[in-house]
């Protein structure tokens, strides 16, 4: 089993730029301003020949258990106390702060092997900087420059020095795709997922700030692994978390809150935004989490818009179900605004749960792998065409300058949305209002509730036309 590195150290040291550095990508958001990272982030880091699992975490700070600043550091702790070797980090251009020395103490207590790191020492006053490291009692200092990438060689070998004392032991040769990050495009994990899938199913949890979807992932996973509280847009980072749930593995996203596109202003809240909507790029499976007290705004009918053109399996989750009184009309009440508002994804599940009282999780996974086995349903051409004839002969398509358009046979081109094509003449006049009653048809007919439906009109090219 690989070793896991935690980096540490009070606000705006460089941890998140030094957790980029070792897993290759820009995976945690990074900015100049201090206490940008709140949650605990995991990833599979590479450093020459060593393989390891690193856990960026927030800035330690001083503060009221019960404050956000608090319930940062009990992250911090929790990650320290997770893991097997702790890398101490300080800005070595400002030198060693009382802040830097309480928290040392606070990793030396922990019983772990600590390597100090100075960091930002690519200048000669950092560099000098970085002596100040001895008076924290961590041994030698290792001078590095986590955003040039200097030092990195340096850091390698004061891991190795520490390896017996973590049972770690550096692998010779490992496959370039075994040093994937952790829920990054390309993953190639193979698990069984039942039904012959092979891979983690990826579920994506969006919603408006303050909806609950923090709070949902501790309860699904049962651990508080996400930072929570009353404040809203506590969550910056995209979050991964690996699970299992009745023997089947998933790996969950929790995104930062979406609010609408006028009101961002900030820099920081349009990265933590972005970084959501790619996870939604990269997800299987949408869960948009709503507000039972307010469901269906105008920006949760945007977010289901957006699932929806990204071609995504979409489940609605009504959260704070417990403090909702009269349950059987707000939910009769929701599920008509549903069709009513979203009619693109009409049929999709909608479930009423709870986070903080951990109600209605297992009816929310099943509607998931619902979705998602519906998200790849094939259907056979023959049944299609079958279908499809009785569909033209019950309702023929218009005429266009008295000429009949002639709609000859559909297949299915491919699944994850399923996406059909339709041959046949002068399918550029096919009305917008016909195609959507074909689309409605394949949702009932084949029974995709919920998923979306590509349709592509394929017309023969005439041969006797000289146009260019």
């Amino acid at each position: 089993m690989a070793v896991s590195i935690a980096i540490v150290g009070r606000p705006n040291v460089g941890k998140s730029t030094l957790f980029n550095r070792l897993v290759g990508r820009k995976l945690a958001i990074v900015d100049d301003r201090p206490g940008v990272t709140r949650d605990r982030r995991e990833g599979d880091a590479r450093l020459g020949s060593l393989h390891f699992k690193v856990i960026d975490t927030a800035g330690l700070e001083v503060a009221d258990d019960a404050s956000l600043a608090g319930r940062m550091r009990a992250q911090t702790e929790a990650a320290i106390a997770e893991c097997d070797l702790i890398l101490f980090m300080f800005d070595a251009r400002v030198g060693v702060t009382p802040a830097d020395e309480h928290f040392a103490e606070v990793a030396r207590r922990s019983g772990k092997p600590v390597i100090a790191v100075a960091n930002k020492t690519e200048s000669r006053t950092g560099f000098q900087g970085a002596y100040e490291a001895y008076a924290l009692g961590l041994g030698d200092p290792v001078p590095i420059s986590a955003e040039h990438g200097e030092g990195m060689a340096d850091l390698a070998e004061a891991i190795v020095a520490v390896a017996p004392a973590t049972g770690y032991e550096p692998e010779e040769e490992v496959a370039e795709t075994d040093a994937v990050v952790s829920g990054e495009e390309g993953e190639e994990e193979a698990i069984d997922l039942g039904a012959g899938v092979v891979r983690p199913l990826r579920i994506a949890i969006i919603g408006r700030p303050n909806a609950g979807k923090s709070t949902l992932v501790n309860a699904l996973i049962g651990q508080d692994r996400m930072l929570t509280g009353p404040e809203a847009g506590i969550t910056r980072d995209t979050i991964s978390v690996d699970w299992t749930w009745r023997d089947k593995r998933i790996k969950l996203f929790d995104t930062a809150g979406m609010r609408k596109k006028a009101r961002i202003e900030d820099k920081l809240e349009k990265l933590s935004v972005s970084d959501g909507l790619r996870a939604v790029r990269f997800a299987e499976v949408v869960v948009l989490l709503l507000d039972s007290a307010t469901p269906f705004e105008k920006q949760d009918l945007q977010i289901a818009d957006l699932v929806e053109r990204e071609g995504r399996a979409i489940v609605i989750g009504l959260n704070k179900w417990d403090l909702v009184e009269d349950r059987h009309k707000a939910l009769a009440s929701a599920r008509e605004m549903f069709e009513r508002l979203l009619p693109q994804l009409r049929g999709a599940p909608v479930v009423t749960l709870s986070g903080l009282s951990e109600q209605g999780l297992d009816r929310l996974m099943e509607a998931a792998f619902r979705a998602f086995t519906t998200w790849n349903r094939r259907v056979p051409t023959a049944r299609l065409n079958r279908w499809l004839g009785g569909v033209l002969e019950h309702h023929p398509p218009p005429a266009v300058s008295g000429r009949r358009i002639k709609i000859r046979y559909m297949t299915q081109v491919k699944t994850r949305p399923p996406h059909f094509a339709i041959f046949g003449n002068q399918l550029d006049a096919l009305p917008d209002s016909f195609q959507r009653y074909l689309v409605n048809g394949l949702r009932e007919t084949f029974d995709m509730p919920g998923v979306p439906i590509r349709l592509s009109l394929r017309s023969p090219k005439n041969p006797f036309d000289r146009k260019k």
